[in-house]
């Protein structure tokens, strides 16, 4: 029987001569003179989270169990896991002598070093620059609502994260998701990018002390499932790759909304949250990626126009969990409240939602109301965005009284509907 070993060095075969006789024991065995590995730093999962997760979280398999009594066939995938720098070395091959050119055309002599320098080696980033995101409760519970109650996470849907870095902590605060026009499949979320509309975001940022700090896209449930499970598509690491390269700080996170289905039936939301590897960003950023995609694409896997190295193998295909970095994910509650329509959603945010809204909620102070970067979004398509929005921002950083001009502005824009 072949299994085959997936690992954070790619997917490898071991050959077991005899499956009905062999124990987990034996098969580390097998794996340590076949790749190299020893076996007692080896952890074998049938569960992948093994290879994204601490040792302490992921189950990993019986010593004793017999490889008969586990779900295993000829062809199946285990996940092993072990520390780096532990892997046999491959036996030295003698080094060539220089290579001279016949003929003079310009060109100096190619060295060994000069070889292995131009090559990019893909390898697991085990710390991310960020150590932890916090949402506030509200924004990201409108978007999740969304994605599950009025789309079904029958497409995807995306945004940009809004809020501050925690210096000391090197951490980031998430205090509003601003959700651009978009179109969503169930493999893609395509944004339309409004440039306008982005400077005013950018402009209430600004005024309320906070920026852009990160991405965050749900996945569809009917997405290409390939023939395993996997954490990210081909399509959604170069997405988050190309928005990680834009936003241009350290700090910068990708959320994942998804629907896992329990071992009881049961359907959970739940929320990731990672960092593209600096290797991924370099990558990127030179222009390695292949960026069109085909029917028959394997979603788990991204391809490279020229040869990578990962683990001890050239490839143009890289496993994409070798991008990802985990990061830990938490919540608060912040300064801002969710509760004003979102724009570009199905339903137009006009004059008239601001209307029902103000009379919704008439026992709130003005501040109270303004204090929603929605309804900011809305208010400053009618509104200065140099003297205006400024005002309003600061009123909602201090939490002070709105004065009256901006009182009658706001409800003058709400009668005119």
């Amino acid at each position: 029987m072949i299994l085959r070993i997936r690992s954070r060095d790619g997917l490898e075969r071991v050959t077991v001569p005899d499956p009905s006789a062999t124990t987990v024991a034996t098969l580390r065995s097998l794996i340590e003179s076949q790749l190299g590995v020893p076996a007692a730093a080896q952890t074998l999962s049938l569960d992948p989270s093994l290879l994204l997760l601490s040792k302490a979280q992921t189950p990993a398999l019986d010593p004793s169990a017999r490889l008969s009594s586990l779900p295993l066939a000829h062809g199946s995938i285990l996940y092993l896991s072990y520390p780096a720098g532990l892997r046999r070395a491959a036996a030295a091959v003698p080094t060539p002598p220089p290579f001279t050119p016949s003929g003079s055309f310009g060109r100096r002599k190619m060295t060994i070093e000069d070889l292995m320098a131009r090559q990019v080696r893909v390898a697991r980033q085990e710390s991310p620059h960020c150590a932890a995101a916090s949402f506030d409760r509200d924004a990201a519970n409108a978007f999740q609502l969304y994605v599950a109650d009025t789309l079904a996470f029958a497409v995807k849907r995306a945004g940009f994260l809004y809020g501050h870095v925690d210096e000391a902590a090197h951490s980031v605060v998430v205090d509003f998701v601003y959700e651009p026009p978009q179109q969503g499949s169930e493999d893609a979320a395509t944004l339309f990018r409004d440039p306008d509309e982005e400077a005013l975001v950018e402009a209430i940022a600004a005024g309320l002390g906070m920026r852009r700090v990160g991405f965050i896209f749900s996945q569809a449930v009917g997405r290409k499932a390939g023939t395993a499970e996997y954490t990210m598509s081909g399509r959604e690491v170069l997405q988050a790759v190309e928005m990680q390269a834009e936003g241009g700080i350290p700090e910068w996170v990708t959320a994942i909304v998804k629907l896992k289905v329990g071992e009881d039936g049961a359907a959970d939301v739940h929320f990731e949250a990672f960092q593209m590897s600096d290797t991924c960003i370099r990558l990127f950023k030179e222009g390695w990626f292949v960026t069109e995609f085909g029917e028959d694409d394997d979603p788990r896997v991204s391809r490279m126009k020229k040869d990578v190295v990962v683990g001890v193998k050239d490839t143009r295909e890289v496993d994409n969990d070798f991008f990802l970095v985990p990061v830990k994910i938490s919540d608060h509650q912040g300064p801002l409240s969710s509760s004003f329509p979102i724009e570009n959603r199905i339903t137009a945010v006009t004059l008239r939602t601001l209307r029902n809204h103000l009379d919704r909620t008439k026992h709130l102070p003005l501040v109270k109301h303004i204090s929603d970067f929605h309804l900011l979004l809305l208010l400053a398509r009618f509104l200065d965005v140099n003297a205006d929005i400024p005002a309003l921002t600061e009123c909602v950083q201090k939490q002070s009284s709105v004065p009256e001009g901006y009182k009658l502005l706001i409800e003058s824009l709400a009668a005119t509907s």
